[in-house]
């Protein structure tokens, strides 16, 4: 609600948290070596993570935490997240009341005031823990404004890109986490290498095949990993799904303990997208918005040193795919 009323207002969300400072709003300090650790007091939560076309919702622990200088990890069996530190540059503690009940959360914002993660407090959590938390990371500034700027998102400078160099490159990964490296290295976006890789290795499907898959992940209970990103945080769960349902254009998995809510309108494009491994090949299906953008993307469940389920791989392959003159 916070972030459509922004909207109407014609501010960030961060800044429309930061004005009630001083009443139902305390600014924190985004200590994240400290803080994300501290998490864990909390208890039972629901992170969440959004971008502009998916939310992604999941009750856990903050678990395993580790944090470094360019990115931060949390491991726990249910919360799993990739944080990238640089991009949480503003925190706050919100109390909201509704009736009688008081709603508690954590809420963090990039530079430009658009939110990177929440945490938001459950009817088991720690409100103790909770206080302990605000009071250690208190801020001296408590000031009902933000200094925001414009963020633009990083587009690599090759244009056109080699398409022979990408193919070397792609044939010879062991790990799926080198694929950013060897994106950056040839200045590529993912959305152009998609494009560019051939049809061997990626292909296009119909525009709903999101949603077909996860139907189709429901009935035969396929487990899939579910990745859903901001500037700062990419959050993912790693499991079955079950209760799938369309609501106007959003569609919803409903499930205990994992909420996804996925704006079907947005998506232009869907890739099945191969990527070679020590373990064989690992298939991804991706979904892109009308800039390029990467909205969502699903993997099957599976472990490093563990090859690909092969119920997921049957799953994603038997998408309609788009004819080649559709997909150009």
């Amino acid at each position: 609600m916070e972030r459509e009323l922004a909207g109407e207002l014609g501010i960030s969300e961060g800044e429309f948290v930061a004005a009630f400072c001083g009443a139902s709003v305390v600014r924190i300090e985004p200590r994240l070596a400290d803080l994300l650790p501290a998490l864990g007091t909390l208890g039972e939560v629901m992170a969440l993570t959004r971008n502009a076309s998916a939310v992604h919702e999941k009750v856990g622990i903050y678990r395993n935490v580790t944090v470094g200088a360019h990115n931060a990890l949390v491991l726990g069996g249910d919360i799993d997240l990739r944080i990238f530190p640089k991009h949480w540059v503003h925190a706050f503690a919100v109390e909201k009341t509704d009736g009688d009940t008081v709603k508690r959360s954590l809420q963090f914002f990039d530079a430009s005031g658009e939110a990177v993660h929440k945490v938001h407090l459950r009817p088991a959590s720690d409100v103790a823990a909770y206080e302990a938390l605000i009071a250690r990371f208190r801020s001296d500034d408590q000031s009902t404004r933000i200094a925001v700027k414009t963020l633009a998102d990083e587009q690599p400078s090759n244009e056109a890109g080699d398409a022979d160099a990408l193919r070397s490159k792609w044939e010879k990964l062991t790990d799926t986490h080198q694929f950013f490296g060897m994106l950056r290295s040839l200045k590529l976006t993912r959305h152009q290498a998609v494009h560019m890789i051939g049809a061997d290795l990626a292909w296009q499907v119909e525009v709903d095949g999101a949603t077909t898959m996860m139907e189709g992940a429901a009935q035969a209970q396929v487990p899939i990993m579910c990745f859903i990103g901001s500037r700062g945080c990419i959050q993912i769960h790693s499991g079955p799904v079950q209760t799938i349902k369309a609501m106007g254009p959003w569609i919803n998995v409903l499930d205990e303990g994992f909420h996804m809510h996925l704006r079907s309108d947005h998506i232009t494009e869907v890739w099945v997208v191969r990527k070679p491994t020590s373990d064989g090949f690992v298939t991804s299906l991706e979904a892109y918005d009308s800039n390029g953008k990467l909205i969502i993307q699903y993997f099957g469940k599976r472990h490093e040193g563990e090859g690909e389920l092969p119920a997921w791989r049957n799953l994603v392959e038997s998408l309609p795919r788009l004819a080649q003159s559709q997909a150009a």
